[in-house]
């Protein structure tokens, strides 16, 4: 098969970066930022994450049937992230819980659908799928790397006096690079609107998705996001009070708060992102699932019970984020390559967009709200019991796998490839 020339990959390679960076210079932080700069409640909280997931559900009807039938596709994401970038930089100043939520719907409505274009895009130029989705996705967790410990030693050095409120840059810098990536977009490969059987693309997909193995994928998809949530919306806290009294080269490395220590979850990420299209070739679709269930309940495990292990409790810690790229590998990355594998070229777009409804949409919404109220569960006298918060999503990803197991159709590998 022949090989996408060095220049396009190095091109799609920036897109995936700074598209990654821009949601990872404000994530992990959120939590902490609302709970201690703006004294927001658990379930307020919670109400943010799900606002900015509305986004992911109109997807697939908005932009994926633009990007399917009627829009160029960089043309689409240039616009997106620049008025997205003018969105993002107000959340720094914003106070009230009403205000916040507005603009974190706004946002969420113009940046989610973003992330499955961009794979949308990548996998339109790519020549060949194992093989090169995983070098340019990559990149995205290397954006996500640099913009996290960025931040994390920003915050040690410029803010070192009130490293919570220092937190409101985190949405200044998405602000900046959401102006870059929009710039950028314009210099990206013409991706041109197909026509396809159907004049509506997102029906044409939900055709195609009732089908096997995808059907299956998209039901698991819904619990596994909530668990992929809870992580991002509870490990910055609570690394962030184990950090404190940590031996001082962990803030040397990693910053102030915990969202520079959960870099090393991108870091591995990496490495199995760079692994992936070796093992894709001797293991099936089937199996890389099920090592991805296996790690999200590996790590919340050892995050409920770090205290009771016979190990080093930062070493532990470590181990559980580090499990990160696993989860993301193995689960995610993977089944936005059998999503691509199992549709038609024409729906494509939308299809990414369907399956971004369900991680980013539908169990970032669910997730958060669950998330915020196990959190109110899990700290009756205002102190949070980490070990029960973290049992839910531990026990919770078992069950998919038990579920994956049982119903998704073996051996899993390639349908329509």
């Amino acid at each position: 098969m022949q090989q996408a020339p060095p220049a396009l990959l190095a091109r799609l390679s920036v897109m995936m970066f700074l598209q990654y960076a821009i949601w990872g210079a404000w994530l992990p932080f959120l939590w902490s930022f609302l709970s201690g700069a703006r004294g927001f409640a658990p379930e307020q909280i919670g109400n943010m994450f799900a606002a900015g997931a509305v986004g992911a559900i109109l997807g697939p009807f908005i932009a994926g049937q633009i990007a399917d039938r009627w829009f160029a596709t960089e043309k689409f994401l240039a616009l997106s992230h620049l008025l997205g970038a003018v969105l993002i930089w107000n959340l720094a100043t914003i106070a009230s819980y009403e205000g916040f939520l507005l603009f974190s719907l706004l946002y969420g409505l113009v940046y989610a659908p973003t992330m499955a274009l961009t794979n949308s895009l990548a996998f339109h130029h790519l020549t060949d799928r194992d093989a090169q989705f995983g070098k340019v996705r990559l990149w995205g967790t290397f954006g996500w790397i640099a913009v996290g410990l960025a931040m994390g030693q920003w915050l040690a050095h410029a803010h070192a006096a009130d490293v919570v409120a220092g937190k409101a840059d985190a949405f200044r810098l998405s602000a900046l690079l959401g102006v870059a990536m929009g710039v950028y977009c314009l210099t990206l490969p013409h991706t041109p609107p197909a026509r396809g059987a159907s004049k509506n693309a997102a029906l044409e997909a939900l055709s195609e998705v009732r089908r096997q193995p995808l059907l299956t994928l998209f039901l698991l998809a819904v619990p596994v996001s909530c668990i992929h949530q809870f992580y991002f919306v509870h490990t910055e806290s609570f690394l962030g009070a184990r950090q404190a009294a940590a031996p001082e080269f962990f803030k040397t490395i990693f910053g102030e708060g915990g969202g520079g220590l959960m870099t090393v979850g991108q870091m591995s990420e990496v490495a199995v992102l760079g692994l992936i299209p070796i093992f894709a070739k001797s293991l099936s679709r089937k199996s890389l699932l099920a090592i991805g269930l296996i790690a999200y309940a590996m790590r919340m495990a050892l995050f409920a019970h770090v205290d009771a292990l016979p190990f080093p409790v930062m070493g532990t810690l470590l181990a559980g984020i580090a499990l990160h790229g696993l989860c993301f590998g193995c689960f995610i990355f993977v089944a936005f390559m059998i999503v691509d594998e199992n549709t038609s070229s024409d729906v494509r777009a939308s299809a990414q967009n369907l399956f971004n409804l369900v991680i980013i949409g539908i169990g970032v919404i669910v997730g958060s709200v669950l998330a915020g109220s196990i959190a109110a569960w899990a700290s009756p006298g205002g102190a949070m019991d980490y070990k029960s918060l973290f049992s839910v999503p531990m026990w919770a990803a078992l069950a998919c796998l038990a579920a994956l197991l049982v119903f998704y159709p073996t051996p899993g590998r390639k349908v329509n490839a």
